[in-house]
């Protein structure tokens, strides 16, 4: 197994393109250098600069290398917001110059109000049909294809609270309905959790498909005490239900001995999620993370 370990400009704070008060990107780089990573994601759209020669000299002057980015699109209709379907092509293209590998695909997130409501604790009713998910899946695929053939990029959808990527058996409907050689999973552990999947047991359904990850710690004690007074992902995220790696529930030992029967071989990008307003230091929590993953792991 070999396994690179990155993070993103989410752990600072830089959650959506129109947060407020998100500190500026150089700043986040040199952090991202400070705290002992070697490579990082574009963060939203337009956070980092998307003029290729100044972006290739932020990175190089600080030994980074870009590695990927989410990207939002909605998987079920596509055209209800062409201006965002048309930023995750032409991120495609920033990632594809700088020698990235994979994109990350998400659905929309929080459209849906029942989605957004009920976050974390999703049941079948809420879901989509059969024919939904072919459209869903057909939908995906057709995103892959642009981007492995304009751009050479392989696509990894991310579960995400909030999006039709939710709950394990979601995942299932799109990877069982997609071209495994064009379209994998971002394995991201706390949001399988937060979903109320077990992260060891989709990690190990799905290892022909892992080709990425975001390493992320989820505490389903919050977790549960947040879907007890029906709370929204906001909420978790305010409560903590995303706390410093090895501080929650995840179980990074059955994670870890599954990367290593698979052989996994490629990167690791570490989040902790940090609303405006939080007492939470990014560069404190980015070097406790890396030390973990180092520590505890051998990562």
């Amino acid at each position: 197994m070999n396994i690179k370990i990155g993070t993103a400009p989410v752990s600072w704070g830089v959650l959506m393109k129109d947060t407020p008060n998100v500190p500026p990107y150089g700043q986040v780089l040199d952090e991202i250098k400070a705290a002992a990573y070697t490579g990082t994601e574009l963060g939203p759209y337009g956070y980092l600069p998307f003029d290729l020669p100044k972006l290739r000299d932020e990175l190089a002057s600080r030994g980074l290398t870009l590695l990927s980015a989410f990207t939002l699109v909605n998987l079920l209709d596509p055209q209800a917001l062409p201006e965002v379907y048309q930023e995750a092509l032409t991120t495609a293209k920033v990632l594809s110059a700088l020698g990235c590998q994979q994109i990350v695909l998400s659905d929309s997130l929080f459209v849906v109000e029942n989605r957004a409501r009920r976050a974390g604790r999703i049941r079948p009713e809420d879901s989509l049909t059969g024919g939904q998910w072919d459209q869903f899946s057909a939908n995906t695929d057709a995103f892959a294809h642009v981007c492995w053939e304009e751009y050479g990029l392989k696509t990894v959808i991310h579960p995400h609270v909030g999006g039709y990527l939710e709950t394990a058996f979601e995942l299932d409907a799109v990877l069982e309905r997609t071209d495994p050689t064009r379209v994998g999973l971002c394995f991201d552990m706390a949001h399988v959790a937060y979903g109320g999947g077990d992260p060891v047991a989709v990690l190990d359904k799905w290892r022909d498909r892992v080709w990425y990850m975001h390493i992320k710690e989820c505490d389903t004690r919050v977790r549960q005490a947040v879907i007890a007074r029906e709370g929204n992902y906001f909420d978790g995220v305010k409560a903590g239900v995303f706390p410093a790696l090895g501080q929650g529930t995840i179980d990074w030992q059955g994670i870890k001995r599954i990367l290593e029967e698979m052989n996994y071989q490629g990167w690791g990008i570490v989040e902790q999620d940090i609303l405006p307003g939080m007492s939470v230091d990014p560069l404190a929590s980015a070097k406790a993370n890396r030390q973990f993953l180092h520590k505890e792991l051998g990562w």
